[in-house]
């Protein structure tokens, strides 16, 4: 099996916390960090712009990343939002093996 973690970032906590629960209630992700406090410097419409902005750091299995990605573009305010993913190379096989248990459907 192989995992990934998948970065996302979002506008408020409100947005963040919708993302992240339906995220694990459908089982598209065992895990959401919610990290608050980013500023953004970023290239948007010509312009440079500066947000703050939340960073959600997404733990799922690599088989799911395409529909993982689907479900944030439905759920998220930006017309282009930012996911990211990268792969996981290794970790503890304990933390693992409950990700993998906490993505199959009960």
């Amino acid at each position: 099996m192989d995992y990934c973690i998948v970065l996302v970032t979002v506008s408020s906590e409100i947005e963040a916390k919708t993302i992240a629960r339906t995220l694990v209630e459908e089982r598209l992700a065992a895990c959401v960090n919610i990290i608050p406090g980013l500023t953004s410097i970023y290239r948007w419409e010509g312009k440079i712009c500066e947000d703050r902005e939340l960073l959600l750091v997404i733990k799922t299995q690599g088989q799911k990343v395409a529909m993982l990605c689907e479900r944030i573009v439905h759920l998220h305010s930006y017309a282009v939002p930012e996911v990211i993913a990268l792969p996981i190379s290794d970790g503890s096989a304990r933390y693992l093996e409950w990700l993998d248990n906490c993505l199959i459907a009960p």
